[in-house]
């Protein structure tokens, strides 16, 4: 749509814009959440009273017959390994937040460093790679840490590669590089098998470089067919010569309960010490009964599977009202761009250059919140205005359908306000 036409339906797309701010709504779309149905599915949980796990250690107390076991109870480490596609001794199961579990591992990067390699607050300068559009929350870990972050774009396959290359092999202050490889938060993109053997491999200046690797939507099909599958980074690394690499990450959260799920870590055995160190003491064990219950439900990675198809049956149709709202106000005007993705969690909307802030505003101005426009990239600086964050997930569809509603007509109000 030339410029004149999109200032000439302006005043249209205004009066429409004051009748929905009028209704006073107060719809939400800011974080990726499941539903309440979602969380229905796991409620059978919550009456599992066993104590006594597969080999006989009661979960009720502090230690099992191993020891103190800060690494979890072997049933869950063997489930969880699994899913990860990694050995059960490589495994750490935590409590409900593999955000925590992040978090907690670059706060021991910073304060001890990684041996023999000096603690990062010690030095002038630590980096992160940060591939974007990516998840904010990492970035929030990095400016709180205050750890400078260096973005790369992401393509269809992962970020450019050709500039990680770069980074990771020239500056020793890069320490790391944050990955959400499977379903990305927010563009849907799974990381190819070229670009993991790429990571693996790829040359690091830093000794303590890690790829931190947040397998979030790990089982987080939308459609049986055309299921993204990724490669395992961790066998990869071991296969390059670089079992020390990868730190993988992923919960429960959006499987089970998210208040109450469980989270999990995978490294390789020099990282995996240093992290059962560091946790010992801090905590004498995690919740070892909330652990079996999630075992005794999931029971398999199979089953899981089953469950996750529950899932996808609940919220695909979600993801089918936002798409048909995009394409039939937005299709083909030449204001916009948007991800159709197979998983996860999010739909990635790309404005016009210049608008994605005003979108954000005129939305928040009719009750629609939406997550803050430049929050999927480092520092909440989006270079080019453009990238809004959709999630489906919570909303009733007739609330869904409003919002979408709503949200296209702010998304032709900026297209138009900035063609004037």
């Amino acid at each position: 749509m030339d410029a004149d036409r999109l200032k000439g339906q302006l005043p249209e797309l205004m009066r429409e814009y004051e009748g929905y701010k009028a209704k006073g709504l107060k719809l939400n779309m800011s974080r990726g959440k499941p539903c309440p149905r979602q969380l229905d599915l796991s409620n059978a949980m919550l009456s599992d009273a066993s104590y006594l796990d597969d080999e006989g250690n009661d979960c009720r107390n502090y230690a099992i017959k191993k020891g103190p076991c800060v690494e979890g109870i072997p049933s869950v480490r063997r489930l969880f390994a699994e899913i990860l596609g990694v050995a059960p001794e490589s495994v750490v199961v935590a409590g409900n937040s593999s955000l925590n579990l992040m978090f907690d591992v670059i706060s021991g990067c910073m304060t001890h460093g990684i041996e023999p390699h000096e603690p990062w607050c010690r030095l002038p300068s630590v980096k992160f790679i940060c591939p974007s559009p990516g998840y904010d929350r990492h970035f929030a870990i990095c400016e709180h840490f205050g750890i400078g972050m260096v973005a790369v774009p992401m393509g269809a396959g992962g970020p450019d590669m050709d500039a990680v290359e770069v980074l990771a092999a020239e500056d020793e202050s890069v320490k790391g590089l944050w990955a959400s490889p499977k379903y990305s938060n927010p563009t849907g993109v799974t990381y190819s098998d070229a670009t993991v053997d790429r990571l693996a491999r790829m040359k690091a200046k830093a000794g303590d470089f890690r790829i931190y690797w947040d397998n979030a939507y790990v089982a987080h099909h939308l459609y049986d067919e055309g299921r993204h599958k990724l490669k395992c980074l961790f066998k990869a690394c071991e296969e390059a010569g670089n079992p020390e690499r990868p730190l993988l990450f992923a919960s429960t959260s959006k499987i089970t309960h998210s208040g109450g799920g469980l989270s999990a870590l995978a490294a390789g055995p020099g990282n995996l010490r240093r992290i059962l160190r560091r946790m010992s003491m801090q905590t004498i064990g995690p919740d070892k009964t909330n652990q079996l219950r999630h075992v005794n439900f999931l029971k398999s990675a199979a089953d899981m599977e089953a469950l996750m198809g529950a899932h996808a049956d609940i919220i695909r149709p979600k993801f089918r009202i936002v798409l048909d709202a995009l394409e039939r106000n937005l299709g083909g005007l030449g204001i916009a761009t948007w991800s159709d993705p197979r998983g996860g969690y999010f739909v990635s909307l790309d404005t016009a250059p210049g608008c994605a802030k005003r979108v954000y505003e005129l939305a928040l101005g009719c009750g629609v919140t939406l997550t803050k426009a430049g929050d999927t990239f480092p520092y909440g600086k989006d270079p080019n205005d453009s990238n809004i964050r959709i999630s489906p997930t919570f909303p009733d569809e007739d609330e869904l359908r409003l919002a979408m509603e709503i949200l296209c007509v702010c998304v032709r109000v900026a297209a138009a306000e900035r063609a004037e």
